[in-house]
């Protein structure tokens, strides 16, 4: 039970994170995306005239199921099979986000910038509330997000989804070394 308590290695937690699209595949003819998700919430909680949202939701169901199953296994992981102690994270990582003006690390995300409180302030809003729309946004004009495009999309050899993940992976490096840091002086 105790190698379940500890961080897996990306050469085992990547292949099973890609076997499940060959498992969607020939086990219900499914794709992989979690993006999709949030559009079927809205068709089915939604009553508005809105022709996005015009759409038999129902079909495709399986994947509220499975968006549930993913926030279940987080709770699971978080509360129940939690390794004790903080996340180990590289020092010189720790260092430079130091040195940037991030000191209160709780976990992965620094409670200084990505807390209740702090969405009260400029930092906190542009990185919450602005960098939330920018991902909504950025995600339904790719056409999905990350998971769906990389994970999916490159593995049926689909020549938009290689776009959108060399863009995204792009625009990451992008904000990290030369946005990131701006942004940290708020």
């Amino acid at each position: 039970m105790n190698f379940i308590l500890q961080p897996w290695p990306w050469y085992v937690a990547g292949p099973l994170i890609g076997l499940i699209v060959p498992a969607l595949l020939l086990l219900g003819n499914k794709t992989f995306g979690i993006s999709a998700t949030l559009r079927h919430v809205c068709a089915a909680c939604i009553p508005a005239d809105i022709d996005f949202f015009k759409y038999d939701w129902r079909k495709e169901s399986w994947n509220l199921y499975f968006a549930l199953g993913i926030i279940a296994g987080g709770f699971i992981a978080t509360y129940i099979l939690s390794h004790p102690g903080q996340v180990n994270i590289s020092p010189e990582t720790t260092a430079l986000l130091k040195q940037q003006g991030v000191k209160d690390f709780n976990g992965l995300l620094p409670q200084d910038i990505f807390s209740l409180s702090q969405l009260l302030t400029l930092r906190g809003f542009v990185f919450i509330v602005v960098g939330g729309f920018l991902v909504g946004f950025g995600t339904r004009y790719a056409g999905g997000c990350t998971s769906g495009h990389a994970i999916m999309g490159i593995s049926s050899l689909q020549w938009p989804s290689l776009v959108a993940t060399c863009c995204f992976m792009a625009g990451g490096f992008v904000t990290a070394w030369f946005i990131l840091p701006y942004l940290l002086q708020l």
